[in-house]
Formats: C-alpha cells, sequence, structure tokens
C-alpha cells in the first residue's frame, strides 16, 4: 500500500549504549528487604501500636510478574545495594570535564554516526531528549555538539517518556525546512538517579542506557553508506494534563526548606490509574495515526512501544492487531534493560529493525509523563 505524504527525511543510522553494570532482580531484593528489615526494626514500637505500617519486602518473583523485567544496566552498583544508601554513587565533574549524561550521549552519538556512515564533523544540529536533565544551562545538547565536533547548534528538550519521538520530530522539522542538513538525536537516560529506590512499587523499574539516531534528508541517502535507513514518512504527538506520573524535582526546591528532602522530587506515579488511562489512550493515538495514512495495524510488520511494563505493551498491541503480537511484531527490551525512560522504544527501533525487507512499515511510539504521547510512521528503505 502506498503513501502519498512524507516528512522527505529519514533514520539513516541508530546506536545504543549502557554502563557494564547490572543489577538483576535477586540482588536488588537483597539490598531492598535489608532496608526493609531494619526500617521495620527501627520504627517497632510505632508498627506495634498500629501508628506506623509496616514495609512490606519485595521478591524477585513480584518484580517480573509486575513488570516484565528480570535485570537492568546500571551505571553504579555500590551504592543501589547499599541498603543504607540505596541511590547511584556519581561523584561530580569539574567544569573542564565532560559531564556524565553527555558522556551517556556522546557513546551512543558516535554509535549512531558509525551506522549512519557519517562523522561528528557532518553534524549540524543536537537535539536532546531525556526524562530529566542534569543541568539547565549551557544546555548538555551544546556540550555534546562540541565533543563530537559538530557545527551548527543545540538544545535540550524533555517531556517525560515521549521525549526521544519529540526529539525525532523537531530534528526532522528542522531538516525539512532546511535549518539542518544532518541532525543527531541523542537520548542519554540515566534514570537511576531520578528513582526512589526504597519505595517497593517502583524501586526495580528503571535502569540507565543511552540511544542515538541521525536524521537526514531522504534524498541524500545512500544505501551504501546507511546500511539499515528508514523513511520518516510521517510523525505525530499529543499531550493531556495528568499528575499521575510526576516528578517534582527542580531548581526551587532548596527555597522550601521544610520539604528539601521530600519523596516527590524522585519519580513517583499511580501505576494503576496510569494503567488504565494509557492503555486506550495509546493505542486510539496510534491507530488513528495509521488511519490517516490509508493503514491498518494489519500494514505494519512492527510496534517499538515505549518499553515501560511488559503487560502494557502486550495489551496495547492486543488492541491494536485483535490479537496477541508475537515479540518480532512488538519486540521487548524490558527484561534486559528495564525501564529506561524515553530511551526504550528508540532501544528496541535500534536492536529490531535490521531484518525487516525494503518497503516493510513500522511505527514508534511512546507514552509518558504529561500524558505524553508520540507516533513515528516509519518505512523500511
Amino acid at each position: 500500500m502506498s503513501v502519498s505524504t512524507t516528512t522527505a527525511t529519514a533514520i539513516t543510522g541508530t546506536g545504543v549504549w549502557h554502563p557494564e553494570g547490572v543489577i538483576t532482580n535477586e540482588e536488588l531484593c537483597v539490598a531492598f528487604n535489608a532496608f526493609v528489615q531494619r526500617d521495620n526494626a527501627r520504627h517497632a514500637e510505632e508498627i506495634a501500636a498500629g501508628t506506623r505500617e509496616a514495609l512490606k519486602e519485595s521478591s524477585a518473583e513480584f518484580i517480573e510478574k509486575a513488570s516484565g523485567i528480570k535485570q537492568r544496566y546500571v551505571l553504579d552498583r555500590t551504592g543501589l545495594l547499599d541498603p543504607d544508601r540505596m541511590c547511584p554513587n556519581v561523584p561530580d565533574r569539574p567544569d573542564d570535564q565532560l559531564r556524565v549524561q553527555a558522556e551517556f550521549a556522546v557513546r551512543a552519538a558516535e554509535r549512531a554516526l558509525a551506522a549512519a556512515g557519517r562523522a561528528g564533523a557532518d553534524v549540524d544540529l543536537v537535539v536532546l531528549g531525556a526524562s530529566n536533565l542534569q543541568r539547565l544551562y549551557p544546555a548538555i545538547s551544546i556540550e555534546v555538539q562540541d565533543a563530537l565536533g559538530a557545527s551548527g547548534y543545540g538544545f535540550d528538550m524533555a517531556v517525560g517518556c515521549s521525549s526521544a519521538t519529540f526529539a525525532v520530530q523537531l530534528a526532522s522539522e528542522a531538516v525539512q525546512l532546511g535549518k539542518a542538513k544532518c541532525a543527531v538525536v541523542v537520548v542519554p537516560e540515566m534514570t537511576t538517579g531520578h528513582m526512589n529506590w526504597r519505595d517497593r512499587d517502583s524501586h526495580f523499574i528503571f535502569g540507565d542506557a543511552s540511544v542515538a539516531a541521525v536524521i537526514e534528508p531522504l534524498a541524500s541517502v545512500d544505501p551504501a553508506r546507511a546500511r539499515c535507513a528508514w523513511e520518516l514518512v510521517s510523525t505525530r504527538s499529543m499531550s493531556k494534563f495528568s499528575s499521575n506520573i510526576r516528578n517534582n524535582g527542580g531548581y526551587l526546591n532548596r527555597c522550601d526548606p521544610a520539604r528539601a528532602d521530600a519523596t516527590d522530587r524522585l519519580f513517583y506515579q499511580q501505576g494503576r490509574r496510569v494503567f488504565k488511562d494509557v492503555v486506550p489512550l495509546a493505542a486510539k493515538f496510534i491507530g488513528e495515526h495509521l488511519e490517516a495514512h490509508g493503514l491498518t495495524s494489519a500494514d505494519v510488520r512492527r510496534f517499538w512501544l515505549h518499553q515501560a511494563n511488559q503487560n502494557m505493551n502486550e495489551l496495547i498491541a492486543r488492541r491494536l492487531l485483535g490479537r496477541d503480537a508475537t515479540r518480532l511484531e512488538a519486540p521487548l527490551i524490558l527484561d534486559e534493560y528495564g525501564n529506561t525512560a524515553s530511551a526504550g522504544s528508540l532501544i528496541a527501533f535500534s536492536k529490531y529493525s535490521d531484518d525487516l525487507p525494503a518497503g516493510s512499515w513500522g511505527v514508534m511510539a511512546s507514552f509518558g509523563a504529561g500524558y505524553s504521547l508520540g507516533s513515528l510512521l516509519v518505512r523500511r528503505i
């Protein structure tokens, strides 16, 4: 089936990088349960008096059933597995050294550029999208631009777990408008730093990883140079305000001394509400995007969905296809990577796209805090 519209841009290369450290569910639960036991012992009298609820222990079986996650890559194991700390140890760096998040971005960008047959000097736009930013200014994208030896300009953006798809859309639009000839989207998600590792309902969710994509004019794509290129046929985004996924961390936190260490400065969510809201919203959003181009879910060879929860992805895919999706139709990386926030769908695309033949249709979709939703309709060149 042919579709007449196109953005006239293409993804010509992607690259994934993650730190070497791994924490399994079993290891995570040993640390978490030690914390629970110590906390309950400290507050034994209050618990016995009924004025305080005892904390519950976690298990590897509970984690996998709730999420599909078996392990996650992390920048630092030591702090996360220390029951007295339960926060990654990430030493600050001097201003003349590449920041951690910039390093994440550069490592993935270098791999994406190699896959696209490009060098840093070819790049004239860097768009950095992530659920959290290590600092506000100078923009981390500009630091990445400098490290890559790129020209042009760069900017940071954050819209929760849709940051990657939104960033691809903005890069594509810049190329369409002639403001850039070779854009790099970088998604450095060092998520373990914004996680509350003492919360049983979410202590297992996140992992650290980075992904990048090169966006170029469709007319300039050379299959001999870019081994796996995909036409960006159409992009779509939407947002609808909700506080069901939230992180109140920000520069004004220190202005309220009474709440400086409040847990809402970290990730928190109303998980059941999110599931109930997002499943129909995402399925409808993706379905309408396809319908606008005369396509149905049956025309799509692969759905690279946001990697937050296995049960959620399976149900969205079932609503779209009218049946259970195979692992090839809707790949999951959750078991290996955990939830990597906005990087998840693009990591899934990077790892599970090379095998499809020319002309294949695919959809990369995100849904997360905001609520924010992004959808990229692509076709293999």
